[in-house]
């Protein structure tokens, strides 16, 4: 690979990609926090996702969702349980009196605003309401809380809260005196959905295959040198001449510029989402996947046809080009074009997630952490990035700037597309379970490295380090999902979870086996080299 295309991957991909992401987003969150909303008797319901299925005329139509609110009674989870009924619109509209026309039996739409949630919702009540559809001046969901002071709470109808685009369009069909019936009900999600099992196995095989692929390259080029050692003696003293073999080494001071730089570019993302600025970062994933694609098809192909991997033809900008290469690339632009134009699609996720595991297999070929004392001031650089912009960051911008980047709810889209994402296939809410490429590709350097360190030690499986960081990667990411499903499916941040087991796996390791010091200076074990040590007693005889 030509250098400068090898420092154009690296660079565009390495701050793109790496901008670490919560795990896990779901299809419904909503926007506000539960800090503000304390439960007490008559004013302790979970908030949940309700369901409101309409009839115009008799025909089925839109489905809107909303959300229950703390006080009431509660929906029902089964469709088949939820009764069809009529509905009405409340005279006045915001439900603040008890409304003047009948509503008997019917399910009454008001405003907010003017009084309490609890106020309204008893009117609608007294008026022999079934229930109440609470209209948002926002396009957001709101939680309906109860005040400290109220006590008027022994409430037995459902209420429910829609955004303003849902209730614009209802009231639209009521004026125009159609019949409008609607039907509310709150699926349970189930505890784990299979999307997420698979999200993990692919996280887990995309850095198991990033990891030997980089440990036998550098094996090949371990084997290279020392061959090429034992051919001439000339050579010796060109060793770091021999060894460029296009891979970049981290050191200490690029691993923290690089989370500085993450931040700044999560907090541009931030500022900047907008339709614009995502089709932009399609644009560069599409490059950095059409790279990626194309090195892994070459790698793969080159067993094949060799005499065409090995046959170069200069190319402008591009430099040394093997026929291999340009035979692959036409295919692996088109996949890039046709993923961007129909990336909106129910099944685009497919293409995104192709493009996005040769992507990250890519940068964890080309990128190495040299040893583990580089590795730990990363992984725990990323480690303290990924809570401060998760948890801390509400604090400062009201709200937190990883999911919100994430989700990509400034932007009229689906969010950013450099994350892998599954849609969650059992879930009655639908939505995608997402890991974001740096918490594969963080802790992938790392777990690369111990098979490297493996391979060049001629340790086996149980005695190296690479099968309990990849168990410990795993677990640590199980532990993601137990602890998201725990949380209500709020965005978890995983390097959370991730990072203390894969470090604090290898670091335990490296100490009770007495490798510590290796590998947290060197990296890779000591080699007798001979040549070097017959230069040496050489240069020490013409001394004396």
């Amino acid at each position: 690979m030509d250098s400068r295309r090898l420092s154009w991957v690296v660079s565009v991909l390495a701050l793109i990609s790496l901008v670490c992401h919560d795990c896990t987003v779901r299809a419904g969150d909503i926007v506000h926090d539960d800090d503000s909303a304390p439960k007490k008797p008559g004013c302790e319901n979970d908030f949940v996702l309700v369901k409101v299925q309409t009839w115009v005329d008799g025909i089925e139509d839109a489905e809107f969702v909303g959300v229950g609110a703390r006080f009431g009674k509660t929906i029902v989870s089964k469709e088949k349980n939820a009764n069809q009924t009529r509905l009405t619109l409340s005279d006045p509209r915001d439900c603040c009196t008890t409304p003047k026309n009948k509503v008997a039996g019917d399910v009454i739409m008001v405003d907010r605003g003017h009084c309490k949630f609890t106020v309204k919702t008893n009117a609608a009540e007294e008026a022999g309401a079934s229930a109440v559809l609470i209209i948002n001046n926002q396009k957001e969901l709101y939680k309906m809380v109860c005040e400290q002071n109220e006590t008027d709470l022994d409430i037995k109808i459902p209420a429910v809260m829609l955004p303003q685009d849902a209730g614009a369009s209802l009231e639209k069909l009521l004026l125009n005196g159609s019949s409008v019936s609607v039907q509310l009900y709150s699926p349970r999600r189930p505890i784990v959905d299979i999307a997420e099992v698979f999200l993990w196995l692919m996280a887990v095989g995309t850095i198991l295959c990033a990891s030997y692929w980089s440990a036998w390259s550098a094996r090949e080029a371990f084997i290279e040198q020392d061959k090429l050692l034992k051919d001439s003696a000339d050579e010796i003293l060109d060793t770091e001449a021999m060894g460029t073999t296009g891979v970049v080494d981290i050191n200490t001071t690029s691993a923290v510029l690089f989370v500085v730089i993450a931040s700044c570019f999560l907090v541009l993302l931030y500022k900047l989402m907008s339709f614009w600025f995502v089709e932009l970062l399609v644009v560069l994933f599409c490059i950095g996947g059409i790279e990626g694609l194309q090195t892994c098809l070459v790698a793969l192909l080159a067993r094949w046809f060799k005499g065409t991997a090995e046959s170069y033809i200069k190319v402008p900008f591009f430099g040394a080009v093997s026929y291999l290469t340009l035979a692959v690339s036409p295919s692996c632009i088109a996949f890039a074009v046709v993923w961007a134009v129909y990336r909106n699609v129910s099944f685009a996720w497919i293409g995104q997630d192709i493009l996005g595991i040769a992507l990250i297999i890519t940068v964890l070929q080309l990128v190495h952490v040299p040893n583990l004392k580089v590795g730990t001031v990363l992984l725990s650089c990323a480690f303290l990035y990924d809570i401060f912009w998760v948890f801390v960051s509400k604090k400062l911008f009201h709200e937190s700037v990883m999911i919100v980047v994430a989700r990509g709810d400034k932007s009229g889209e689906d969010g950013i597309p450099m994350l892998l994402k599954i849609p969650r296939i059992f879930d009655p809410w639908g939505g995608y379970s997402i890991i974001g490429f740096g918490d594969i590709l963080l802790p992938g350097l790392l777990i690369a490295f111990s098979l490297r360190y493996d391979w060049l030690a001629n340790k086996n499986l149980r005695a190296g380090y690479f099968l309990w960081a990849m168990i410990a990667y795993g677990f640590g990411l199980l532990i993601t999902y137990v602890a998201l499903n725990l949380m209500d499916g709020h965005g978890q941040p995983a390097l959370l979870y991730i990072v203390p087991f894969t470090l604090g796996t290898f670091l335990t390791l490296g100490r009770k086996r007495g490798d510590l010091k290796v590998l947290w200076t060197r990296g890779e074990p000591e080699r007798p080299c001979p040549h070097i040590q017959f230069q040496h007693c050489d240069e020490s005889h013409v001394e004396k």
